[in-house]
């Protein structure tokens, strides 16, 4: 009996060893094979960077996230390629285009934009509509061959070489009309009343140029104008140079020109808000712990002077930053369309394979509190004139209307033209003729 019962222990015994060993095979096997696919671990840093840094968590929740990752784990994933496609299709749930993979020409190519003079490419500046979900042209670059070949702002993008545009997002549309100096792409586009066209663009290296300047002149004052076209590194250092630059010209104010400026580094557009403001707040912003404290002004300038302000619907993200700060101080009258409502802030973040991932991290408010994703800055005065051609020309009626305005402002005495209760700009702004 005992004998029996011994055997009977052992062979227990045995069969709790048996199912520990292979418990612990199954355990330790399948991460081994996931750390020797460096293609599926590429995929996973990408989710991991988002899951850290996304600024609405709560959207996980919804679309079940954690899932989504292991589902995608499942699939076959060898190659980098099926890497990138299963990063963007892991991405799409979460209905944010500005959220996305970045392959190495890509991430290349938007440091470039971000740091750099110069770009390769067709000098479109593109975003997503928010009724119809097409890719829409948000600009153009002065002097790019899109500008040269007519095509403007509310055009659609319908097909990139053949391939539909809401095949390829917003991000992959964009990369394939970039590319090098010299060769060619055939672009079709539409507009708002359906007309379809098909254009040959040579891309070629487009100079950037974000900062430009001129002064005009008349009977009783000198008045400055300031182009800024997007939002790059090099830009506050180059418009703090360029209001040193007018103030040696002794102008007596500027007109600042924001039209089609789609964006481009938050810091810097904050960074040229301090140009103009003393001590005030800038922008607030809202990430995944709520929101921030606003980020406030120093207390000197480098421009104290009157200011009217351009916004038109190709106003966009860090212009919107730089206006909406302007409006709601009561430092700058804001003349022309409602601007585009990107209120989302994107951080770049590299990946393996000289890849990146763009990722949406906070949201932003105006001083105000108001939060214009989707909606836009309204401005203080509706233009509803033709654009010119040339952006700061004799011919563009922006620049006259304001022009208008701040001879007006500078005719008053010195006590009134400095009020910054907002009181009388607001009153002000109703003068302009059309």
């Amino acid at each position: 009996m005992n004998s029996s019962f011994n055997k009977f222990l052992i062979f227990k015994k045995w069969i709790i060893i048996f199912l520990v060993c292979l418990f612990l095979t199954c355990f330790l096997y399948i991460p081994s094979v996931n750390a020797l696919s460096d293609a599926k671990q590429f995929v996973l840093d990408a989710w991991s960077l988002v899951n850290e840094g996304y600024y609405d968590p709560e959207r996980f929740d919804d679309i079940q996230w954690k899932r989504i990752r292991q589902k995608t784990l499942q699939k076959q994933i060898e190659t980098t390629e099926e890497a990138y496609s299963a990063i963007e299709d892991m991405l799409k749930p979460l209905e944010d285009p500005f959220t996305r993979v970045l392959k190495p020409k890509d991430y290349e190519l938007l440091k470039s934009s971000n740091f750099g003079s110069e770009i390769n490419g067709v000098g479109i500046q593109l975003g997503e509509d928010e009724i119809t979900k097409k890719i829409k042209v948000i600009s153009t670059l002065a002097g790019s061959p899109a500008e040269d070949a007519g095509i403007i702002r509310g055009d659609f993008i319908d097909k990139v070489d053949g391939i539909p545009s809401s095949q390829l997002g917003l991000a992959n549309t964009a990369s394939k009309l970039r590319g090098e100096s010299g060769t060619k792409v055939l672009v079709q586009l539409s507009n708002a009343a359906e007309e379809v066209k098909e254009i040959d663009l040579e891309r070629r290296s487009v100079d950037l140029r974000p900062v430009r300047t001129k002064r005009f002149r008349n009977d009783s004052h000198t008045i400055g104008y300031l182009r800024i076209t997007q939002f790059s590194e090099s830009v506050p250092k180059k418009v703090e140079e360029a209001l040193k630059e007018l103030k040696e010209k002794e102008v007596e104010g500027i007109i600042l020109d924001l039209r089609n400026n789609s964006g481009g580094l938050v810091s810097s557009g904050i960074a040229v808000a301090e140009s103009f403001l003393s001590e005030k707040p800038i922008v607030e912003t809202k990430d995944r712990n709520g929101i921030k404290d606003a980020i406030t002004s120093n207390k000197d300038t480098f421009f104290d002077g009157p200011m009217v302000t351009l916004v038109n619907k190709g106003t966009a993200s860090a212009s919107e930053i730089l206006a909406g700060s302007l409006q709601d101080n009561y430092r700058s009258i804001l003349m022309g369309e409602q601007t585009y409502g990107k209120g989302l802030i994107q951080s770049l973040k590299s990946l393996g394979e000289n890849s990146g991932i763009a990722i949406t991290v906070a949201s932003y408010l105006t001083p105000k509190g108001n939060n214009i994703q989707g909606k836009g800055i309204t401005p203080d005065k509706i233009l509803d004139l033709p654009e010119a051609a040339e952006y700061g020309s004799t011919q563009d009626k922006w620049v006259r209307n304001a022009e208008i305005l701040l001879d007006s402002q500078l005719d008053v005495n010195n006590e009134v033209k400095r009020d910054l209760n907002g009181d009388f700009l607001t009153e002000m702004s109703k003068e302009i003729i059309n």
